[in-house]
């Protein structure tokens, strides 16, 4: 049984079990207040599934693409669970989630899921389907580009079926924890997919006094 977080777009917490599905699942669509509800979000997804966190084998964690701010939220808060837990992290492409929601309703299309970058950009992921673990096939992507851009000629992916979304459910998230680890597959890179600096950067040394 896992928890599983995502701030990559709103913020959403589940808890997932590979033979029971989703047993709880809470969010909000706020893409302002991650840091302010991410904590009650988890206190109240093990209360609303009545697990204890010795029940929990580990963490889902999104790891986007999404805005620096928010996503830094969701991928610390399930470390720092996770540390406190002793249990491991299991890192998962945010955008495979909203492809594994797609295709397990039927829908046999190759896909193109866009989400929000901000900054008038997007981010997409491009995907042909499920493998025989049940698994989203991603094609390419995660990539950022300006919207525009993914109806030119040259766009490789312009003609694809496209699932714009705004928001990232933790619990298809952390079903595609469980079914990789199921198929014995490796989990996602552990390094967050912001695809561009943050807005806010250090300073390269200490200011110079005139």
């Amino acid at each position: 049984m896992l928890l599983a977080i995502d701030t990559s777009a709103g913020t959403s917490v589940a808890l997932v079990d590979r033979d029971r599905g989703v047993i709880a699942e809470l969010g909000t669509t706020d893409t302002m207040r991650h840091a302010e509800v991410i904590g009650r979000l988890i206190a109240e997804c093990l209360d609303q599934g009545a697990v204890a966190v010795s029940d929990l084998s580990g963490v889902a964690a999104g790891m986007g693409p999404g805005p620096f701010t928010g996503l830094r939220v969701g991928i610390a808060a399930a470390r720092v669970f996770a540390l406190g837990a002793g249990k491991p992290v299991v890192p998962v492409v945010s955008h495979d989630a909203l492809a594994h929601d797609f295709y397990s309703s039927g829908a046999t299309s190759e896909l193109l899921v866009v989400t929000d970058a901000r900054r008038r950009e997007v981010y997409w992921s491009a995907y042909a389907g499920l493998d025989d673990a049940g698994l989203p096939v991603r094609t390419d992507g995660p990539g950022l580009a300006k919207p525009d851009s993914l109806l030119l000629a040259d766009f490789p992916h312009r003609h694809l079926e496209r699932l714009n979304a705004s928001a990232i459910s933790a619990g298809a998230l952390g079903m595609v924890a469980e079914l990789t680890f199921a198929a014995g597959r490796p989990a996602a890179n552990d390094e967050p997919l912001y695809l561009r600096s943050p807005d806010v950067t250090l300073s390269p040394g200490p200011k110079r006094v005139s």
